[in-house]
């Protein structure tokens, strides 16, 4: 799980998820420090069709999800929920969206220079409220993409399931900050 919010107006949780399966073949193999350590080949792939993530409005009390956003890749992005009724979260392939808290309606998005895998966060400067998200894709979701890597079972099974991001977004990293009217 990615870092979610909480909103004790709406007593909702919104959280980004993945919507993945994955083939695992575990085999024996010696550890050695600093090296990535799985001990299986493994092959991830969407759970359904190309939907890879989803951000939900989760109710921890009766186990249903309110509402739910599906996105083509996995949302790693952290959540951050507002009094003014607003949800933010960034995607993998570059958008970074506000959406209604009530319905999970997208109210705004924007088309930022890379993924983002980082969390909003709000602040105020001179009775002015601002949004902010470092953008810049990486770690294993963009391992493909970072190292060339092409085959599914590469970047210990992450390449089979982003094998595709470049199309949608590039590497580099961006602090963008939006003002909130």
């Amino acid at each position: 799980m990615h870092p979610v919010s909480y909103d004790d107006r709406t007593k909702l949780f919104y959280a980004g998820t993945n919507h993945i399966c994955m083939d695992y073949q575990p085999f024996s193999v010696k550890y050695k420090g600093g090296f990535p350590y799985v001990g299986a080949t493994v092959s991830m792939f969407p759970a359904e069709g190309e939907v890879r993530g989803r951000m939900i409005a989760f109710d921890s009390v009766t186990g249903q999800t309110k509402w739910s956003i599906n996105e083509p890749f996995q949302v790693y992005s952290g959540t951050l929920s507002t009094d003014g009724g607003l949800v933010f979260y960034g995607t993998l392939d570059g958008w970074f969206k506000a959406v209604d808290k009530a319905t999970g309606k997208v109210l705004y998005q924007f088309k930022t220079p890379s993924g983002i895998i980082s969390n909003p966060v709000t602040y105020m400067h001179n009775n002015k409220q601002y949004v902010a998200v470092l953008t810049g894709v990486g770690g294993w979701a963009a391992i493909g993409l970072a190292e060339g890597l092409t085959q599914g079972t590469e970047g210990l099974g992450a390449v089979g399931l982003t094998r595709n991001l470049g199309e949608f977004t590039n590497l580099g990293g961006t602090l963008m900050v939006f003002t909130v009217e």
